[in-house]
């Protein structure tokens, strides 16, 4: 059989040991036409190569190589090359060094990570989630300094405002996200309010239903319930749309003919999300105590009237202040991390999948992270 292939221009792999080390000499063709024979001789030789520190693998003698024959090679090359040993391939003739460097590329995570003890592989977890959290800090503080620089030549230049394309987002983001914004933020209001008449009503104090209403929907409740909508709808299509662009290299089209992203893809979307955050956060606002008021009449007895007296007395305008000055910080976070994950998507869809899902998650991370901070800030200057 072996006589046979060789015959035939099939493979081979010859074995020569070299004082500590071992030599093996590939020759034939290497193509998928021979892959069982491939598969045995490369099997064999994985084991043989077990007790030989030093592997050195030369495939002058290949005469032909396909895609699963440069796999097989570099499959090779790795096995043997773990637990210290080192294993180098040679003689790679430059019609086929391009294509076993790409084979290379492919799932070139190193060997297996062995079985560790129990405290290690936490600790090893821990780092590495370390180190992409602030690698993504590092990645949003450069997008953010990239915005201002944009924002810097807007104020320089005006004539390179991008109107027509800001309205657009505009009215994606704003526009046509009124209803459901109305929607969900006007039966939160009723939970709200039926769940506090509810408990109230066991002390007698059925009318603080609206104080708390009142002051956590202009406070808390309103931008915070905004804020996390914008980011699954728009925040994701922001990713969405960004990440699409850089797989079919139309970002790569726009450096090419002299524009900058940040300036025609960034800045409009993020100066639409600074002014529609605040505008739906007024709307949801309204529709919560809207949602709240009409419950707080049906089912604990307050009238409209009184609700609203009660109403103007329980909030001031330091409450609805509040809500408003958190709305573009909150919209920007989410502008700048959608953004951020919009450009890093690489060549497939997977990685399209995979970055909106973390562009959602970490923008609802950041935006309750920020209220958290302004809770503070507010509390330790008395607002």
């Amino acid at each position: 059989m072996t006589q046979q292939m060789a015959l035939e221009g099939g493979p081979s792999l010859e074995r020569i040991a070299r004082g500590e080390g071992l030599a093996l000499c590939a020759s034939g063709s290497w193509t998928a036409r021979f892959a069982p024979a491939l598969e045995r001789l490369v099997n064999e030789a994985e084991k043989i190569g077990e007790t030989k520190p030093n592997v050195f693998i030369d495939v002058s003698g290949i005469s032909r190589l396909d895609t699963f024959g440069a796999w097989l090679i570099e499959r090779l090359r790795r096995n043997l090359g773990q637990d210290g040993a080192e294993a180098r391939i040679a003689g790679l003739s430059t019609d086929y060094a391009s294509l076993v460097d790409e084979v290379r590329q492919v799932g070139d995570d190193g060997p297996a990570p062995r079985r560790r003890g129990s405290l290690r592989a936490p600790i090893e977890r821990l780092g590495r989630t370390m180190y992409a959290f602030v690698d993504d800090i590092v990645a949003l503080i450069s997008m953010m300094g990239a915005v201002l620089a944009g924002l810097g030549r807007i104020v320089i230049r005006p004539t390179s405002f991008r109107l027509t394309s800001t309205v657009h987002h505009l009215e994606q983001v704003c526009w046509n996200a009124v209803p459901i914004i109305l929607l969900i933020t006007f039966l939160i209001g009723c939970i709200v309010a039926q769940q506090g008449i509810f408990h109230f009503r066991k002390f007698g104090a059925d009318v603080f239903v609206v104080d708390m209403l009142g002051v956590l929907v202009l406070r808390e409740l309103g931008v915070l319930l905004v804020a996390i909508m914008v980011a699954g709808r728009s925040g994701s299509a922001y990713t969405a749309e960004l990440g699409s662009m850089k797989m079919r290299e139309e970002i790569d089209a726009l450096r090419t003919m002299g524009f900058d992203p940040i300036d025609v893809l960034i800045v409009p979307r993020l100066i639409a999300l600074v002014l529609a955050v605040p505008i739906l956060t007024f709307l949801g606002a309204m529709a919560a105590l809207y949602g709240g008021g009409l419950v707080a009449w049906l089912y604990g007895g307050v009238d409209p009237e009184a609700f609203l007296l009660r109403l103007r007395d329980a909030i001031s305008i330091d409450h609805f202040t509040v809500g408003m000055i958190k709305a573009p910080v909150m919209a920007a976070v989410i502008g700048i991390v959608a953004c951020v994950e919009g450009l890093a998507v690489q060549g497939s869809a997977e990685s399209l999948g995979r970055h909106t899902t973390a562009s959602v998650v970490k923008s609802i991370f950041f935006v309750i992270v920020m209220d958290g901070v302004f809770a503070i800030f507010f509390a330790g200057i008395g607002i």
